[in-house]
């Protein structure tokens, strides 16, 4: 564990886990405040505990923060998330606790979610990938991508219709597909004035011939695309999922891409979430399918937006426990 500027310290913030090779700009503005900085790489609750327990604050990237940390910390205020899901915090077991739990909106990272999740489908679809790897191993043969199909006049659906799920509607307005989406927090109304097919979860899962899921992971939507989900889609869809790894289900996916219920899947995330593992290792059977392609979590990424959500993170905190309110808060703390 790194320790930082002890001296003279308002308290501690800790940085559970990180995998940006260094925390200088969380050091920066942490120090400038007047707290003093820990850093670790938490796998676990329990090494969460051990490094946390007298934190002021904490900022986590993928560290969980469950219920038996949040009631073991002693002077904890603020959680600062980096990123805008919080799935990996007990949200209700800090606001009992009186800790401010605070995320990062989407829009730090939604033109660089929404650029990758067409570049995944345009890969998956045009069978890039298949193509680079047969070219690699000496096979130049167009019959290679066999079979591809042309994209315009096709379904190309959208699991929810957020910021990030518009910003993709309009990306791929342009390659004239219809483009459809179903979000039960909506009012149909609200898609259907941008030009888009407002329809049920059924409807989309049984005539999307592309399929993004750009959903939050809940304990609704976690499993949503298991067998049963997968097998009433088309023999010739293509999945894509930007959202959290654990809305599709490995196994029920592995099988499915195996077996031919779909085509083909881009998944910018796996169920196990490898960087919420210590020395994992690539032993999933889905790597080993050539109509899948998998990236390791890194649709939100560009140099900008990675900036973004560490400042956010660290300033939030500092905000918090400086007296000020959160700018983005997930909970609401009594006065």
């Amino acid at each position: 564990m790194k320790t930082v500027n002890r001296a003279n310290s308002r308290g501690t913030i800790l940085i559970a886990d990180y995998d940006f090779g260094d925390v200088n700009i969380e050091q920066a503005i942490i120090e400038e405040a007047g707290f003093e900085m820990l850093a670790a790489q938490c796998k676990s609750e329990d090494e969460v505990i051990e490094h946390g327990r007298d934190a002021e604050g904490i900022l986590a990237q993928y560290a969980p923060i469950g219920a038996r940390a949040i009631n073991a910390f002693t002077r904890c205020r603020v959680i600062a998330r980096y990123g805008t899901g919080v799935d990996i915090v007990d949200v209700d077991a800090a606001t009992r606790r009186g800790i401010q739990v605070t995320n990062a909106p989407n829009d730090w990272c939604a033109d660089e979610v929404a650029d990758h999740a067409v570049a995944l489908w345009l890969a998956a679809t045009r069978k890039i990938c298949q193509y680079d790897r047969a070219v690699r191993q000496s096979e130049w043969c167009w019959r290679t991508g066999y079979p591809i199909w042309r994209i315009r006049g096709r379904v190309f659906g959208l699991l929810s219709f957020g910021a990030i799920a518009r910003s993709i509607a309009e990306r791929v307005r342009t390659f004239g597909v219809d483009i459809w989406a179903h979000d039960p927090f909506l009012d149909p109304t609200e898609i259907e004035q941008r030009n888009v097919r407002a329809v049920s979860f059924d409807q989309l899962v049984e005539a999307a011939d592309y399929l993004v899921i750009q959903a939050p992971l809940t304990p609704e939507t976690r499993h949503l695309f298991n067998r049963v989900t997968l097998r009433r889609m088309k023999p010739t869809a293509i999945l894509i999922n930007t959202a959290r790894g654990p809305i599709v289900e490995d196994a029920a996916i592995r099988q499915a891409l195996a077996e031919g219920w779909i085509a083909g899947a881009a998944l910018d995330d796996i169920e196990e979430e490898p960087a919420k593992q210590r020395d994992w290792r690539p032993a999933n059977p889905l790597f080993r399918l050539h109509n899948v392609i998998i990236t390791p979590h890194a649709a939100y990424y560009s140099e900008e937006s990675i900036g973004a959500v560490r400042r956010i993170a660290a300033e939030e905190a500092v905000r918090v426990l400086t007296g000020l309110p959160a700018l983005s808060p997930v909970n609401t703390i009594a006065a």
